[in-house]
């Protein structure tokens, strides 16, 4: 992967995203028991400050937001286990256990030992949630922008459609759609920059097998119960056509405060709107680290 990665990184049209691959740096985390070692972009100074992409993504969703915060604070943003540019070994669950464990083991190489924020989009927010609840001294506030799979039931893709919901996937038409279908205004905000991002990943070896795995697993869904106790702020999209209304007005149910929408905003708040964001993730982490004792995460 690190080899594949370095050969196309060149190739982006997006200079923020050019900019944001030349922070990668590749972990060895012999805990998972992969040879291989895991991508992981690192920038900036200052607290620890994790950032989970979502579903069929990569770091590169974040480069827009990144520069905004690496001013503030320290960056760790990974390819979650199977996605991106991540190794997928033939034999790996590529379950949200995996997942996760793959997040402890990156949890466990962060030098800093002081608490962490975690933001987490999309499907990320949904594992942002699952890894504070597992880390409740490590992780000391969370932001969740259009957290999906909060809600609902796991619901197990059967073979072959797995198989074939990742072909359909994979079709260039479909992820055109797709991508377009996440911004509030994909005919200003959607160009062959944005489609070549959301596509790049593919190359990677078992793409295809690692992601119909994952849907075979369920996927995070029905996360958010209960909620972790850390502090925690949502931002919706008001023109998010990928999460429907039924499906954010039930997660409104379990998150009650601390949701925020922001107009004129699609599925990917920090790429419609990163500076809006980043001034309320420089609020939010800075308020959220003051207002807690030391001894509020021990025990």
């Amino acid at each position: 992967m690190k080899a594949l990665l370095n050969s196309i990184k060149g190739e982006l049209l997006d200079p923020k995203a050019r900019s944001l691959a030349e922070h990668l740096e590749w972990m060895e985390l012999p805990k998972l028991g992969v040879n291989d070692p895991f991508p992981v972009a690192v920038l900036g100074q200052g607290p620890p400050l994790i950032l989970l992409h979502g579903f069929d993504s990569s770091f590169l969703e974040y480069r827009r937001l990144a520069p905004l915060l690496s001013q503030r604070f320290q960056l760790f943003i990974p390819d979650l286990f199977g996605f991106g540019f991540s190794p997928r070994p033939r034999d790996a669950n590529y379950g949200p256990e995996a997942v996760l464990s793959h997040l402890d083991a990156l949890l466990e190489q962060i030098p800093d030992k002081s608490p962490c924020g975690l933001i987490g989009a999309s499907m990320g927010g949904s594992v942002a949630v699952e890894m504070a609840r597992r880390h409740p001294q490590r992780i000391n506030a969370l932001m969740l922008l259009a957290p999906a799979g909060l809600t609902g039931k796991p619901m197990p893709v059967p073979p072959l459609l797995d198989r074939f919901g990742a072909w359909f996937l994979s079709r260039p038409g479909v992820r055109r759609g797709l991508c377009r279908q996440a911004f509030a205004d994909p005919d200003a905000n959607v160009g062959a920059a944005e489609e070549q991002i959301a596509s790049l990943h593919l190359q990677c070896p078992g793409w295809a097998e690692a992601l119909a795995a994952f849907a075979r697993s369920g996927g995070f869904s029905g996360c958010g119960t209960p909620l972790p106790d850390q502090p925690l702020h949502v931002i919706w999209g008001a023109n998010d056509r990928i999460l429907r209304e039924p499906q954010k007005k039930a997660a409104a149910l379990i998150l009650k405060d601390g949701v925020e929408e922001f107009e004129a905003c699609g599925h990917l708040p920090h790429i419609d709107q990163p500076d809006r964001v980043a001034e309320r993730c420089l609020n939010w982490f800075q308020s959220s680290a003051s207002s807690i004792q030391p001894s509020d995460h021990i025990g």
